[in-house]
């Protein structure tokens, strides 16, 4: 199974002597498999931090959904020819970039683990998510819904771990949903989502008419 950069980063970090379990979890919904969750622990080393980036680009965020360290910096680019409006008002993280071009002066720096949603005061379609972890055990799932986790020893209770499990179109995205799974079993999880949006409403189609405004 192929890891994101940041898993395979914060495994290589690890002691060997805390890479003891492999969980493997496979996540669905009544569509079936759930892809881009983001599945992780709580507890276990503490994670370096990392410099990423959301750009603006089409008038969307890219990528839709960052996952990094707590005590991160992110820049937000902005690709396209007009002004964008960065913000947001989550409690783990409240900030604004007012009107800009090209690239803010200053990062933000993302210094408490939270789920964190950006919008753009602008364009009211646009919206991304930050998901803030204070873990090294973090992943998202593959188009089959699956994920390879490495669980550190001492986040087991009795044999068993505590999952958290966050998707943007959880029915509460503001928060993870918990789960507790036997790490040493594969693992079979079901969650419930809110129905895909529309994304190709009048209004979009409107807008694509007049992207360069």
């Amino acid at each position: 199974m192929t890891r994101t950069p940041y898993a395979l980063s914060m495994l290589l970090a690890l002691p060997v002597s805390l890479q003891a379990t492999e969980l493997e979890l496979t996540l669905t919904s009544v569509d079936g498999p759930v892809s881009g969750a983001v599945v992780y622990l709580d507890g276990g080393p503490s994670p370096a931090s990392v410099t990423a980036e959301i750009a603006q680009q089409d008038r969307q965020f890219h990528p839709r959904v960052l996952v990094i360290p707590v005590n991160s910096t992110v820049d937000f680019p902005n690709r396209d020819n007009t002004q964008h409006h960065v913000y947001s008002f989550s409690p783990a993280k409240t900030f604004e970039l007012e009107l800009y071009t090209d690239r803010p002066e200053t990062p933000v720096i993302f210094d408490q683990p939270g789920i964190v949603e950006l919008g753009c005061n602008i364009h009211d379609h646009m919206q991304a998510f930050v998901v803030v972890v204070d873990t090294t055990a973090a992943e998202q799932t593959n188009g089959k819904g699956q994920i390879q986790l490495s669980v550190p020893t001492d986040t087991k209770n009795d044999g068993t771990i505590s999952i958290n499990i966050w998707h943007p179109r959880l029915v509460d995205n503001t928060r993870p949903v918990r789960q507790t799974v036997n790490p040493d079993l594969p693992a079979r999880v079901s969650i419930e989502l809110t129905p895909e949006p529309d994304t190709d409403s009048p209004l979009d189609r409107l807008q694509k008419r007049f992207r360069d405004i």
